[in-house]
């Protein structure tokens, strides 16, 4: 049975004269406990250790304490070899359908425009919906701000078109 490297607290960081913080103490109090734990330290040697421990002023002096131990916590911060299962890490967020962006822009921009991009709008928005039912892409709430906006500029502009349609019927007639 292989056992991994024993934990060294300078690695990757600045050498063993480097000054110990609370939390490097910690850690070696940890593999301390762990190795009395297992049965590796007697009593008496186990509590001179973790005074030892408590009173180092370097990383150094630290390692040396757990130096003959097996094993010892993972460090807090992860390296690139250590590999953490998919189930604990955070779903990856599904990706922003483009056109939903665009319908909400085009929506936006019919303020601008006096409504020349709301037929834009429409299309892009129920084409990005049906794209996104189709690949599970995120963006519903875009493409449904730029289909509204969309249809209000179309209702807005067929809206002014009868009453220019009526009007000038009615001053015809």
């Amino acid at each position: 049975m292989s056992y991994p490297t024993p934990w060294q607290p300078w690695q990757g960081q600045g050498g063993p004269s480097m000054l110990a913080s609370h939390a490097d103490r910690e850690r070696a109090v940890d593999v301390l406990r762990a190795g009395f734990g297992e049965g590796r330290l007697e009593q008496d040697e186990f509590e001179k250790r973790v005074a030892r421990a408590y009173a180092a002023r370097t990383v150094g002096e630290l390692a040396v304490l757990v130096g003959d131990l097996p094993q010892g916590p993972v460090p807090l911060t992860a390296g690139p070899g250590v590999l953490v299962p998919q189930t604990f890490l955070p779903a990856p967020r599904p990706a922003t359908n483009g056109k939903a962006v665009g319908a909400m822009v085009c929506g936006l921009l019919t303020v601008v425009t006096l409504g020349a991009t709301g037929i834009p709008a429409v299309v892009l928005g129920h084409s990005a919906r049906s794209e996104m039912r189709r690949t599970g892409e995120s963006g519903e709430g875009l493409a449904t701000t730029g289909l509204v906006l969309g249809w209000l500029s179309v209702a807005s502009w067929a809206l002014f078109l009868m009453i220019a349609m009526i009007a000038a019927v009615a001053s015809g007639g």
